[in-house]
């Protein structure tokens, strides 16, 4: 992949109650092919129509919708321009990652294909958590299946080159999937979406807010599969720390450490 540099960035601000404040953790992956975005928040569509992400959405996590928080705004901060994004890989299509794909409309859009299958055919339980007016515009979708290699112990496929990964970590949606980029140092940072929702649940001991707890059981498709795969990240952490630095989505404190480096 050659030289790298990763921005994070924060794409969405949300304040659910009773809950610490969450982010949109999203990378900027600087790459001498093009700039790569992982994940993306909120785009400018929404900001634009809010009421498109649905009033039971916006009640439960009561996004602010800050115009200098969209993938958009913070790439053009950084000097570039939206054409510069030639690849996106996503974690899964949930509203609150995918907003922003319609900003990079000639960028490839990089999915585990049963995510992709989901989206395009929820059920009814799936309806209210994907919005396909985000890919309305009709994204370069580039499907990847099949994950065979092994990735510390984890089938992966590969997504660019061999720096940036597909994990799939199905539970939170059928299809969701971690994105791990290796950086120029060959340390791995593993964005595992929703996978968990609390730093402190891949920590020995573990432990989670009591209130996201009950978030992640009422928004996972597959409960027995999304704890399996939090356990198998928490064994990931325990032992190759020193390799690899996992994190989530929404967890603002994660986001905060990373974002300080």
């Amino acid at each position: 992949m050659g030289a790298v540099k990763i921005h994070h960035l924060n794409c969405a601000t949300m304040r659910p109650p009773l809950t610490p404040a969450m982010v949109a953790h999203v990378l900027l992956v600087e790459r001498d092919e093009g700039l790569l975005l992982v994940d993306t928040g909120f785009g400018t569509g929404d900001l634009a129509d809010p009421k498109r992400l649905g009033q039971p959405f916006r009640a439960m996590v009561r996004p602010m919708l800050d115009p200098g928080e969209t993938a958009l705004a913070q790439v053009k901060a950084l000097g570039f321009a939206a054409e510069d994004v030639t690849d996106i890989a996503v974690t899964h299509l949930d509203l609150d990652h995918a907003g922003g794909l319609g900003d990079f409309p000639q960028a490839r859009v990089h999915i585990h294909q049963p995510e992709y299958d989901v989206a395009m055919h929820p059920n009814f339980r799936e309806r209210q958590r994907y919005l396909p007016v985000q890919w309305a515009h009709g994204p370069k979708w580039t499907q990847h299946a099949d994950p065979g290699d092994d990735w510390f112990g984890f089938p992966s496929v590969t997504a660019l080159s061999d720096d940036v990964v597909i994990i799939p970590l199905l539970g939170h949606t059928r299809g969701h999937a971690g994105i791990a980029v290796r950086d120029d140092a060959g340390h791995w940072l593993l964005h595992a979406g929703d996978a968990f929702f609390d730093g402190h649940q891949v920590q020995t001991p573990a432990s989670c807010n009591r209130n996201l707890a009950g978030f992640q059981v009422l928004m996972a498709m597959s409960n027995k599969l999304r704890k399996q795969n939090t356990e198998r990240l928490r064994e990931l952490v325990a032992s190759h720390s020193d390799e690899v630095t996992v994190f989530c989505a929404h967890d603002k404190a994660q986001y905060d450490a990373l974002a300080g480096r």
